[in-house]
């Protein structure tokens, strides 16, 4: 069983700059990859940026060059920087864990993005 917990969300101002952070938690799980999918209000959650256990990235056409997604994983947590923010970025972004058993979601943190 896996606990995720995001933080970091807010409003920014287009050009602007959030780092969110997910950390995981529990009792013997392991952990295939880490990242994060976003839903905007109409939309459908898609992805925003994956890193495997192996270091691998996937991330969406639209936030290359802007988002770098990281992992510490002494501490079981997955960052993801966003920078060179638009209004096209807003949405609540969600953490997620792939692990052997499937996916793990976390509660979601809102990102506003307005001028």
């Amino acid at each position: 069983q896996v606990q995720l917990v995001e933080s970091g969300g807010g409003l920014v101002q287009p050009g602007g700059s959030l780092r969110l952070s997910c950390a995981a938690s529990g009792s013997g799980f392991s952990i295939n990859a880490m990242g994060w999918y976003r839903q905007a209000p109409g939309k459908q959650r898609e992805l925003v940026a994956i890193i495997t256990r192996g270091g691998f990235v996937t991330s969406a056409d639209s936030v290359k060059g802007r988002f770098t997604i990281s992992m510490d994983s002494a501490k079981n947590t997955v960052y993801l920087r966003m920078n060179s923010l638009k209004h096209a970025d807003t949405a609540v972004y969600y953490c997620y864990l792939r692990n052997p058993e499937g996916t793990n979601w976390g509660q979601g943190t809102q990102v506003a993005v307005s001028s």
